[in-house]
């Protein structure tokens, strides 16, 4: 069973979404979609109204790091 994570989780987000879409870029994604990424993922508990920009951001920065270091 996947661990638990929240919106305040944004490394292990990071690291998810980089294992899931490997060859997208972070930067490229609208946080629209960014905010659909995150609820579908495994052992994601996060209440989707509880998101904002700041949050949304934050994840997208973890993503991107994990991004550039998989190249």
């Amino acid at each position: 069973m996947p661990r638990e994570i929240n919106w305040t989780d944004s490394l292990e987000i990071g690291i998810q979404l980089q294992e899931k879409y490997p060859d997208l870029d972070p930067y490229t994604v609208r946080f629209t979609d960014l905010h659909r990424y995150v609820t579908e993922l495994p052992g994601f508990v996060g209440d989707p109204a509880k998101s904002n920009e700041g949050i949304l951001e934050a994840i997208q920065t973890a993503w991107h790091e994990e991004y550039e270091d998989a190249k």
